[in-house]
C-alpha cells in the first residue's frame, strides 16, 4: 500500500519536541491527559478528505453493547482478582497500584487510559525501539507476572465501559508518539474507538512500536465487523494462554 509521505513543518516538529520533553521528564506520563488539539485537527481533516467518518450504526450499536455487556459482567465477575492485584501490586513496591497514562482516542482526544502498575514509580517514559522488551530493568516482580499474563490490562474494563476505549480496535497510542512520528494517513485510524485488543495484537503481538502496526489497524478498518470483533477476541484468548509478546 503506497501513501504520500508529506514533509512536517517547523511548527508541527516544535511542538512534538516539547511534548516529547514534557513526557520523558514525567510530566505528562502518569496523571493528566495531554493537550492535543493538533491531533484531534489531524484526525478531523483526515474524515472530511477520505469521506469516512466512522462505522455504519447498526455495528456501532452491537459494538457498544457488546462491549458494555462484556466489561459490566467482566468487572464484577474479576473484582476480587483485581482486588487481590492491587494489594500485590502496593506490597512488592512503592507506588500507586493502578497506572495512568494520556493515550489519544476516538476522534484524537485525550482520554486517560489504566493499568495495574507494572513497573517502579515514577519511571521514564520509553519512546525509543519496541514499546516493550523483556529485559526491561524498570518492570516489578509483580509486574512481570502481570505482564505475561496480561492481568495488567484488566482495568482498561472501565475505560471500555466509560466509552473511552471498546473491546477491538486500534490500540491507544501514546500523544507524544504521534506528534513525533506520524504521517497524516495514519491519523484513520483515530477515527474509530481505540482497543484493549485488536488485529495486531493477534498477528504481532509485542514486537514493534504501535506506530509500526498501522498497516493492520488499516485492515481492521476496512474489514471490521461484529463477527471480525469476536473472532479477534477468540484470538486474544488464545495469544494470552500461549503468551506470545507478553513480557
Amino acid at each position: 500500500m503506497n501513501h504520500a509521505r508529506s514533509a512536517p513543518s517547523a511548527g508541527y516538529l516544535a511542538r512534538a519536541g516539547s511534548l516529547l520533553e514534557r513526557q520523558l521528564a514525567g510530566a505528562a506520563a502518569g496523571t493528566e491527559a495531554a493537550s492535543t488539539p493538533h491531533i484531534e485537527d489531524m484526525v478531523a481533516r483526515v474524515a472530511a478528505e477520505s469521506g469516512w467518518a466512522a462505522f455504519p450504526r447498526p455495528y456501532r450499536v452491537m459494538k457498544r453493547a457488546l462491549d458494555i455487556a462484556v466489561a459490566s459482567v467482566g468487572l464484577v465477575l474479576l473484582a476480587p482478582l483485581m482486588l487481590a492485584i492491587a494489594l500485590l501490586v502496593r506490597l512488592d513496591s512503592p507506588g500507586p497500584a493502578f497506572f495512568r497514562q494520556a493515550r489519544v482516542g476516538q476522534g484524537g482526544r485525550p482520554f486517560q487510559m489504566l493499568k495495574f502498575r507494572s513497573m517502579v514509580h515514577g519511571c521514564g517514559l520509553r519512546l525509543d525501539g519496541p514499546h516493550k522488551c523483556p529485559d526491561d530493568v524498570r518492570i516489578t516482580r509483580v509486574g512481570r507476572l502481570l505482564r505475561r499474563t496480561s492481568l495488567d490490562e484488566l482495568p482498561q474494563l472501565i475505560n471500555v465501559l466509560r466509552g473511552e476505549m471498546s473491546l477491538v480496535g486500534p490500540r491507544p497510542e501514546i500523544p507524544a508518539i504521534v506528534l513525533a512520528r506520524y504521517q497524516p494517513w495514519q491519523y484513520r485510524r483515530f477515527l474509530v474507538p481505540q482497543g484493549m485488543t485488536g488485529w495486531w495484537q493477534v498477528t504481532g503481538r509485542g514486537t514493534k512500536l504501535l506506530c509500526e502496526h498501522i498497516e493492520d489497524d488499516l485492515y481492521y478498518l476496512e474489514h471490521a465487523s461484529l463477527r471480525f470483533d469476536l473472532l479477534i477476541l477468540a484470538k486474544t484468548v488464545g495469544a494470552v494462554l500461549r503468551r506470545e509478546g507478553a513480557f
